[in-house]
Protein backbone atom coordinates (compact mmCIF):
# COMPACT_ATOMS: atom_id res chain seq x y z
CA UNK A 1 0.00 0.00 0.00
CA UNK A 2 1.24 3.33 -0.94
CA UNK A 3 0.77 6.74 0.44
CA UNK A 4 -1.58 9.32 -1.20
CA UNK A 5 1.78 11.40 -1.25
CA UNK A 6 3.93 8.63 -3.06
CA UNK A 7 1.26 8.04 -5.31
CA UNK A 8 1.49 11.50 -6.73
CA UNK A 9 5.59 11.12 -6.72
CA UNK A 10 5.28 7.77 -8.90
CA UNK A 11 2.87 9.78 -11.39
CA UNK A 12 4.98 12.72 -11.93
CA UNK A 13 8.14 10.57 -12.18
CA UNK A 14 6.11 8.84 -14.91
CA UNK A 15 5.15 11.85 -16.70
CA UNK A 16 8.76 13.11 -16.81
CA UNK A 17 10.30 10.17 -17.48
CA UNK A 18 8.12 9.35 -20.43
CA UNK A 19 10.20 8.26 -23.38
CA UNK A 20 13.12 6.47 -21.46
CA UNK A 21 14.62 10.03 -20.60
CA UNK A 22 15.37 10.94 -16.65
CA UNK A 23 14.72 13.25 -14.65
CA UNK A 24 16.52 14.89 -11.00
CA UNK A 25 15.09 15.39 -7.24
CA UNK A 26 14.84 19.22 -7.41
CA UNK A 27 12.85 19.39 -10.86
CA UNK A 28 10.82 16.84 -9.42
CA UNK A 29 10.23 18.71 -6.01
CA UNK A 30 9.05 22.25 -8.74
CA UNK A 31 6.86 19.75 -10.55
CA UNK A 32 5.44 19.22 -7.16
CA UNK A 33 5.81 21.97 -5.71
CA UNK A 34 7.41 21.17 -2.10
CA UNK A 35 10.83 21.45 -1.22
CA UNK A 36 14.06 19.93 -2.77
CA UNK A 37 14.41 18.26 0.99
CA UNK A 38 11.40 16.72 1.15
CA UNK A 39 11.24 15.32 -2.16
CA UNK A 40 14.47 13.83 -1.19
CA UNK A 41 13.22 12.07 1.46
CA UNK A 42 10.06 10.33 -0.64
CA UNK A 43 12.66 9.46 -3.04
CA UNK A 44 15.01 7.76 -0.74
CA UNK A 45 11.56 5.51 0.35
CA UNK A 46 10.78 4.78 -3.13
CA UNK A 47 14.17 3.97 -3.82
CA UNK A 48 14.23 1.61 -0.77
CA UNK A 49 11.01 0.28 -1.91
CA UNK A 50 12.43 -1.04 -5.15
CA UNK A 51 10.55 1.48 -7.64
CA UNK A 52 12.71 4.08 -7.98
CA UNK A 53 16.66 4.28 -9.46
CA UNK A 54 18.95 6.42 -8.70
CA UNK A 55 22.10 6.68 -10.51
CA UNK A 56 25.65 7.81 -9.61
CA UNK A 57 24.74 11.01 -11.23
CA UNK A 58 21.47 11.43 -9.09
CA UNK A 59 19.69 10.91 -11.79
CA UNK A 60 15.79 9.49 -11.56
CA UNK A 61 13.97 6.62 -13.41
CA UNK A 62 11.66 4.22 -12.12
CA UNK A 63 12.60 1.00 -11.87
CA UNK A 64 10.36 -2.08 -13.36
CA UNK A 65 8.21 -2.30 -10.30
CA UNK A 66 7.62 1.41 -10.34
CA UNK A 67 6.53 1.94 -13.61
CA UNK A 68 4.10 -1.39 -12.97
CA UNK A 69 3.06 0.83 -9.98
CA UNK A 70 2.94 4.10 -11.28
CA UNK A 71 0.93 2.40 -14.58
CA UNK A 72 -1.83 1.29 -12.15
CA UNK A 73 -2.13 4.62 -10.44
CA UNK A 74 -2.60 6.35 -13.36
CA UNK A 75 -5.13 3.96 -14.79
CA UNK A 76 -7.37 4.29 -11.85
CA UNK A 77 -6.87 8.11 -11.74
CA UNK A 78 -7.79 7.82 -15.28
CA UNK A 79 -11.25 5.91 -15.04
CA UNK A 80 -11.66 8.16 -11.71
CA UNK A 81 -11.62 11.09 -13.98
CA UNK A 82 -13.85 9.92 -16.37
CA UNK A 83 -16.77 9.05 -13.49
CA UNK A 84 -16.40 12.22 -12.30
CA UNK A 85 -16.79 14.39 -15.25
CA UNK A 86 -18.63 12.52 -17.38
CA UNK A 87 -21.02 10.93 -14.38
CA UNK A 88 -21.35 13.19 -11.69
CA UNK A 89 -20.25 16.64 -13.68
CA UNK A 90 -17.05 17.69 -12.12
CA UNK A 91 -14.65 19.80 -14.01
CA UNK A 92 -11.09 18.61 -15.47
CA UNK A 93 -8.87 20.69 -12.46
CA UNK A 94 -11.80 19.47 -9.78
CA UNK A 95 -11.99 16.00 -11.03
CA UNK A 96 -7.75 15.35 -11.02
CA UNK A 97 -7.89 17.03 -7.60
CA UNK A 98 -10.58 14.48 -6.30
CA UNK A 99 -9.42 11.59 -8.57
CA UNK A 100 -5.57 12.02 -6.94
CA UNK A 101 -7.30 11.46 -3.52
CA UNK A 102 -9.80 8.69 -4.46
CA UNK A 103 -7.35 6.47 -6.80
CA UNK A 104 -5.43 4.74 -3.40
CA UNK A 105 -8.84 3.32 -2.12
CA UNK A 106 -10.33 1.88 -5.08
CA UNK A 107 -10.77 -2.10 -5.29
CA UNK A 108 -9.84 -3.77 -8.22
CA UNK A 109 -13.72 -4.75 -8.28
CA UNK A 110 -14.43 -1.58 -8.18
CA UNK A 111 -12.08 -0.44 -11.17
CA UNK A 112 -13.21 -3.05 -13.21
CA UNK A 113 -16.79 -1.87 -12.39
CA UNK A 114 -15.78 1.98 -13.44
CA UNK A 115 -14.05 0.53 -16.62
CA UNK A 116 -17.54 -1.07 -17.58
CA UNK A 117 -19.58 2.00 -17.04
CA UNK A 118 -17.69 4.42 -18.84
CA UNK A 119 -16.81 2.09 -21.57
CA UNK A 120 -13.40 1.16 -21.42
CA UNK A 121 -11.71 4.24 -22.51
CA UNK A 122 -8.06 3.89 -24.05
CA UNK A 123 -6.95 7.56 -23.05
CA UNK A 124 -7.62 9.76 -19.43
CA UNK A 125 -10.06 12.62 -20.49
CA UNK A 126 -6.88 14.96 -21.35
CA UNK A 127 -6.20 12.12 -24.20
CA UNK A 128 -3.16 10.63 -22.65
CA UNK A 129 -2.96 6.34 -22.82
CA UNK A 130 -4.56 4.61 -19.96
CA UNK A 131 -1.82 1.92 -19.72
CA UNK A 132 1.18 0.62 -21.91
CA UNK A 133 -0.65 -1.07 -24.56
CA UNK A 134 -2.76 1.81 -25.65
CA UNK A 135 0.17 3.94 -26.12
CA UNK A 136 1.84 1.55 -28.28
CA UNK A 137 -1.33 1.27 -30.22
CA UNK A 138 -2.02 5.49 -30.40
CA UNK A 139 0.42 8.05 -32.48
CA UNK A 140 2.65 10.78 -30.41
CA UNK A 141 1.08 13.66 -32.24
CA UNK A 142 3.09 16.97 -32.43
CA UNK A 143 3.66 19.70 -30.34
CA UNK A 144 1.48 22.40 -30.54
CA UNK A 145 4.18 24.96 -30.23
CA UNK A 146 5.53 23.54 -33.74
CA UNK A 147 2.68 24.31 -35.15
CA UNK A 148 2.66 27.29 -38.17
CA UNK A 149 0.23 30.02 -38.28
CA UNK A 150 -2.87 29.41 -41.09
CA UNK A 151 -2.50 25.66 -40.08
CA UNK A 152 -5.89 23.75 -39.13
CA UNK A 153 -5.06 21.21 -36.34
CA UNK A 154 -6.90 18.94 -34.11
CA UNK A 155 -6.54 18.87 -30.10
CA UNK A 156 -5.18 14.89 -30.12
CA UNK A 157 -3.89 15.11 -25.56
CA UNK A 158 -3.04 17.31 -22.73
CA UNK A 159 0.49 15.52 -21.65
CA UNK A 160 0.88 14.28 -18.60
CA UNK A 161 3.04 17.16 -17.46
CA UNK A 162 0.57 19.86 -18.40
CA UNK A 163 -1.83 18.10 -16.22
CA UNK A 164 -0.40 19.12 -13.42
CA UNK A 165 -0.84 23.15 -14.47
CA UNK A 166 -3.87 23.49 -12.82
CA UNK A 167 -4.99 26.69 -14.38
CA UNK A 168 -3.83 25.76 -18.03
CA UNK A 169 -6.30 22.75 -17.54
CA UNK A 170 -9.32 25.19 -16.58
CA UNK A 171 -8.52 27.39 -19.41
CA UNK A 172 -8.08 24.64 -22.01
CA UNK A 173 -11.84 23.09 -20.79
CA UNK A 174 -13.35 26.91 -20.83
CA UNK A 175 -11.97 27.46 -24.41
CA UNK A 176 -13.32 24.25 -25.18
CA UNK A 177 -9.51 22.77 -26.76
CA UNK A 178 -10.46 19.49 -25.42
CA UNK A 179 -9.17 16.17 -27.38
CA UNK A 180 -11.03 15.98 -30.75
CA UNK A 181 -11.71 19.39 -31.10
CA UNK A 182 -10.53 21.38 -33.96
CA UNK A 183 -8.68 24.42 -34.68
CA UNK A 184 -7.13 27.00 -36.29
CA UNK A 185 -3.57 28.56 -35.71
CA UNK A 186 -3.79 32.01 -36.30
CA UNK A 187 -0.64 33.21 -35.48
CA UNK A 188 2.63 32.43 -33.70
CA UNK A 189 4.56 34.90 -32.09
CA UNK A 190 8.54 33.76 -30.98
CA UNK A 191 8.81 38.00 -29.47
CA UNK A 192 5.69 37.52 -27.64
CA UNK A 193 6.22 33.98 -26.90
CA UNK A 194 2.53 33.31 -27.57
CA UNK A 195 0.45 31.24 -29.45
CA UNK A 196 -3.03 32.56 -30.75
CA UNK A 197 -5.68 29.74 -32.16
CA UNK A 198 -9.38 30.26 -33.29
CA UNK A 199 -11.58 27.80 -31.78
CA UNK A 200 -14.90 26.51 -31.07
CA UNK A 201 -15.67 29.68 -28.16
CA UNK A 202 -13.57 32.22 -30.72
CA UNK A 203 -9.75 33.33 -30.37
CA UNK A 204 -7.87 32.23 -27.55
CA UNK A 205 -3.93 32.60 -26.73
CA UNK A 206 -1.35 30.21 -24.71
CA UNK A 207 2.20 30.63 -24.17
CA UNK A 208 4.77 28.77 -26.49
CA UNK A 209 5.80 26.74 -23.34
CA UNK A 210 2.33 25.46 -22.16
CA UNK A 211 1.59 24.75 -26.05
CA UNK A 212 4.57 22.66 -26.15
CA UNK A 213 3.17 20.05 -23.77
CA UNK A 214 -0.02 19.92 -26.08
CA UNK A 215 -0.27 17.09 -28.38
CA UNK A 216 -2.08 17.84 -31.92
CA UNK A 217 -2.90 15.77 -35.41
CA UNK A 218 -2.57 18.06 -38.22
CA UNK A 219 -6.00 18.51 -40.19
CA UNK A 220 -9.18 17.27 -38.90
CA UNK A 221 -8.37 14.03 -37.00
CA UNK A 222 -10.21 10.47 -37.32
CA UNK A 223 -12.91 10.57 -34.61
CA UNK A 224 -12.47 7.02 -33.70
CA UNK A 225 -9.50 8.18 -31.49
CA UNK A 226 -11.48 9.69 -28.96
CA UNK A 227 -13.14 7.78 -26.51
CA UNK A 228 -16.66 8.99 -25.96
CA UNK A 229 -18.16 7.77 -22.76
CA UNK A 230 -21.42 5.32 -23.56
CA UNK A 231 -24.93 6.45 -22.93
CA UNK A 232 -25.58 5.18 -19.53
CA UNK A 233 -28.48 3.99 -16.96
CA UNK A 234 -27.87 4.22 -13.43
CA UNK A 235 -28.34 0.67 -11.67
CA UNK A 236 -31.83 -0.05 -11.27
CA UNK A 237 -32.69 2.40 -13.67
CA UNK A 238 -34.12 0.47 -16.62
CA UNK A 239 -36.29 -1.82 -14.11
CA UNK A 240 -37.93 1.49 -12.84
CA UNK A 241 -38.41 2.41 -16.08
CA UNK A 242 -40.07 -0.95 -17.08
CA UNK A 243 -41.91 -1.04 -14.00
CA UNK A 244 -43.79 2.35 -14.92
CA UNK A 245 -44.58 2.01 -18.17
CA UNK A 246 -46.26 -1.30 -17.30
Amino acid sequence: MLSESAQHYLLALRAMTDGGTTTLTSALARQLGVSTQAASEMVGRLSADGLVHVSEARELTLTRAGREAADTIFRRHSLLEWLLIKVIGLGWAESDEEAGRLQGAVSPRVEAAIAELVGHPPTCPHGNPIDAAAARSRPRGVPLSEVAAGERITIFRITEQAEEDKDLLAYLEEQDLVPGTHATVVDVSLARDAITLEGPRGRSSMGLRPAALIRVMPGEADAALFHRVPQMSLPGQAGRERALLG
